[in-house]
């Protein structure tokens, strides 16, 4: 008889309540879904199931990351970045790829649909949501872009909420609406003149970063979430971003000089829940994004799910939550400046700019 380890022992224990959970939640939906029938689904008491997560919304929200994480799909042909109605057509036909058919349980098809309705009911989450959104509809901004001297960051958030929109309908409503319709709306949505310019008010006013000659030890191990390689801190722009400001990292991508890498990190105060939030959402976004999109789409930018708040740390904060903004210009491995608070990413940028001959 094999005797497992402890460290086997719990991904084995991990791994049976992330299954019942997922047949419970397939049957019952969130609401209804009971932790002690997970419990016995899995063989297990309830109290090991607690001891792997804090919540039945910190389970359901493990059993829907693990599957996006399942569900990627292998990559499409590349679409070419002057094709932008054919891009966009594509990317929609990926993202509605997780509409149930008609016959399928109401419980079961939201749960493909990585369905949040219910799941949260205060007001934290629904503001992260919002701020997440923005990160998405940069990303698809950013890969229509492909270096174009024009902003596609409006049309982005045009086709996501026509697809968030599709989405609500299909949990609701299944079998209303053709997918084929939507995805062709997307499509022209390329032919509106939203006249989409990067101007925000705010940053004449932002304070000006901080020279600096510090020492750098940053983490090692870090994986970008968009390519999956490994990240090297040794140089450009290191923005850490709470999961309430996600959407002050366009801020820190236009600011940043041509061709310079910028690492956001994502941190929050809830690793648990809001934490597994944010990691679902982006998770979701990036595998239907790299679909339809080669990952050189995103260079230089690199996306880091801090959920050790160890790039946080290397900057030198103490206790990062979901307001955190912090941000350092690395240059041969030593931090040569920094900037705290609102516009952080984007004064850091600046001064890097102006700061070159």
């Amino acid at each position: 008889m094999v005797r497992l380890t402890r460290v086997e022992q719990q991904a084995r224990t991990r791994a049976a309540v992330l299954a019942a959970a997922r047949e419970e939640f397939a049957e019952h939906g969130f609401g209804p879904a009971k932790v002690d029938r997970i419990a016995e689904r899995a063989d297990l008491t309830r109290g090991a199931v607690y001891s792997n997560f804090p919540s039945k919304r910190a389970l359901y929200l493990a059993v829907l990351i693990d599957l996006v994480e399942q569900d990627s799909g292998e990559p499409l042909a590349s679409v070419s970045p002057s094709s932008e109605p054919a891009a966009l057509g594509v990317f929609a036909r990926v993202w509605l790829e997780r509409l149930p058919l008609v016959g399928d349980p109401a419980p079961g098809g939201r749960l493909q649909l990585r369905s949040l309705d219910g799941v949260f009911d205060d007001e934290t989450e629904p503001s992260v949501l919002a701020q997440v959104a923005r990160l998405e509809a940069l990303l698809l901004a950013l890969a229509l872009e492909q270096g174009a001297p024009v902003r596609r960051v409006r049309l982005a958030e045009l086709v996501l909420t026509l697809l968030d929109g599709a989405g609500h309908r299909a949990a609701t409503a299944p079998g209303s609406g053709d997918p084929f319709d939507v995805a062709h709306a997307c499509r022209h949505l390329a032919g509106i003149d939203l006249q989409d310019t990067w101007a925000p008010p705010h940053l004449p006013y932002v304070a000006p970063a901080q020279a600096c000659a510090d020492v750098w030890s940053p983490p090692g191990d870090l994986v970008d979430v968009i390519s999956g390689e490994p990240v090297d801190l040794g140089r450009g722009l290191v923005v850490v971003l709470g999961a309430g400001r996600l959407g002050a990292a366009e801020e820190a991508v236009r600011s940043a000089q041509p061709g310079e890498q910028v690492v956001v990190a994502v941190v929050t105060g809830d690793p648990e829940e809001t934490g597994r939030l944010v990691r679902l959402r982006l998770l979701d976004a990036v595998a239907s994004l790299r679909r339809v999109f080669a990952a050189s789409s995103w260079r230089p930018v690199r996306l880091v799910l801090d959920d050790g708040a160890r790039v946080a740390s290397a900057i030198g904060l103490a206790d990062p939550g979901d307001e955190t903004e912090s941000a350092v210009s690395v240059r041969d491995g030593v931090v040569v400046a920094r900037a705290h608070g609102r516009g952080a990413g984007h004064a850091v940028g600046a001064r890097d700019r102006e700061a070159m001959p």
